[in-house]
């Protein structure tokens, strides 16, 4: 089942993406609220529910009326909260070994997250950016997932029974910003909290059970073999798998319900698969070559993700008409 957010005349609403189509929930089973939010509040029963709509509309048993005129929204337009991890080791080793330190072996004792902003949540369409996010502008390529009941305390073992669904996310990332936070040891707040984009649908776990493969030896929870690709203005850029995630769904999920409730709404990405930012590109390029010359996200630049079951996310890149700048008001060092 694939989930949907989307708006007309200025309204939210929760639907199924069936065939091309969009369908209204609520407009075929009023027990079903109009929110992404709602939904996910009523649990395993709202989601049987739905999952009963989709199958009549599917088989033709329920002639629902599609929608026509509508904005895509992000699939949870307003989580509860969101944090990102950091569960593919290619991509760590390789952004090491391009700054020339060794690989941190910290990361494979436990699974990380931070915490971004998850009121800059957007969707399929325009990315509006300010002029200090250009210097450096980059995306990065990631899979996420929301979670569906609430928890606290959970066992890897455990864990996936909380994903509700899944979804493509693109961590959009001011380098200059996030490099100069991370030198004092905090952030990285201002590089990261300007958009973070999910969508373009969720989709629920039954539709990957046909991906499905084992998870990396020594580690717990459900992993899935699927494709996942970034291009920019068409040119393919990036290129791995979910199944490359060393750290599971699973085990991320059993650290951030370590003494705190997680609650449906929350998302949580995966971080950044290998070859999934300019970032790490551009430093093995100039590792390899001298010359090479890096690339990173101009106005105009049209940025496609694409994961196999999950869709493909689009998004445009647009440059805010203004020249207010916050780098500009760092505070100059005078010797003394």
């Amino acid at each position: 089942m694939k989930l949907v957010s989307y708006k007309t005349e200025d309204r939210e609403h929760l639907g199924l993406f069936i065939n091309g189509h969009i369908y209204n929930l609520n407009s075929c089973d009023k027990l079903i609220p109009d929110t992404m939010a709602g939904f996910l509040e009523g649990g395993v029963d709202l989601m049987d529910r739905a999952k009963k709509v989709n199958s009549d509309i599917f088989s033709g048993k329920m002639q629902a009326k599609e929608e026509v005129f509508y904005e895509l929204l992000a699939p949870v337009p307003h989580p509860a909260s969101c944090r990102d991890g950091y569960a593919f080791r290619q991509h760590v080793a390789s952004a090491r070994r391009n700054r020339r330190v060794e690989m941190i072996p910290e990361f494979d004792q436990y699974p990380i997250f931070y915490f971004t902003n998850h009121n800059a949540i957007q969707g399929p369409g325009d990315i509006r950016c300010m002029p200090d996010h250009f210097q450096k502008l980059d995306f990065e390529l990631e899979v996420s997932v929301v979670i569906g009941k609430k928890g606290r305390n959970i066992r890897a073992s455990e864990a996936d029974e909380y994903i509700a669904g899944f979804m493509i996310m693109n961590d959009l990332s001011a380098r200059t910003l996030q490099m100069e936070e991370m030198l004092l040891n905090l952030g990285p707040a201002k590089g990261k909290d300007f958009s973070t984009v999910i969508g373009p649908w969720l989709v629920t776990p039954d539709e990957l059970e046909p991906y499905k493969v084992p998870a990396k030896p020594g580690h717990t929870g459900n992993s899935y073999d699927l494709q996942m690709k970034c291009f920019v203005n068409g040119v393919q850029v990036s290129s791995g798998s979910v199944a490359d995630m060393d750290w599971t769904f699973a085990e991320i999920i059993e650290r951030c319900a370590y003494g705190v409730d997680i609650l449906p709404g929350d998302v949580i990405g995966s971080g950044t698969v290998g070859t999934g930012c300019f970032l790490e590109l551009n430093g093995t390029g100039l590792l390899n070559d001298p010359d090479y010359k890096p690339q990173w996200l101009q106005p105009g630049d049209v940025v496609e993700m694409e994961i196999t079951g999950l869709g493909r996310l689009s998004n445009t890149i647009i440059k805010e008409d203004t020249d207010w700048s916050i780098l500009d008001l760092k505070k100059q060092l005078v010797n003394q």
